[in-house]
């Protein structure tokens, strides 16, 4: 099952981290950069949830909050 979230809804969801998870986005970023080189979405979906307790929906925000940041490096 793969839900789609429109750039409104990860924009609100990744405002809410902080407060939500009790840790800044930057600290999750950096959790992903410092994590296992998994290379599937999904088996990185999988390992943030089980290794941090995060809701599928907080999980897959800061993954894709991570690959756009990780894009516009590349193109930036």
């Amino acid at each position: 099952m793969s839900v789609e979230f429109s750039e409104q809804t990860h924009r609100n969801m990744i405002d809410r981290i902080p407060r939500t998870t009790g840790r800044d986005l930057t600290d999750w970023l950096r959790a992903v950069d410092e994590g296992p080189s998994l290379v599937r979405f999904e088996e990185k979906l999988s390992w943030l949830r089980g290794a941090y307790d995060l809701s599928y929906g907080q999980a897959k925000a800061i993954l894709h909050e991570h690959d756009l940041r990780r894009a516009a490096r590349k193109f930036g």
